[in-house]
């Protein structure tokens, strides 16, 4: 019996996700040499995304 195959993902697919978190971390960047108050703010929050998605991606369960 041949094994099935997962279905192909297209390129948007694939990296919509990482295409997000990288537009964030450049807003937050950007944020932080901008101003201050809001702001920085701004620049907190943009910048903790891939922080918290990492933790979350570490210490979920494994399979």
């Amino acid at each position: 019996m041949i094994p099935s195959r997962a279905p192909r993902q297209t390129l948007w697919q694939i990296f919509s996700w990482p295409l997000l978190i990288g537009v964030l971390s450049t807003i937050g960047l950007v944020a932080a040499l901008v101003g201050d108050g809001l702001w920085d703010s701004v620049s907190w929050l943009t910048l903790f995304v891939p922080i918290a998605l990492y933790a979350l991606f570490l210490l979920r369960p494994r399979r």
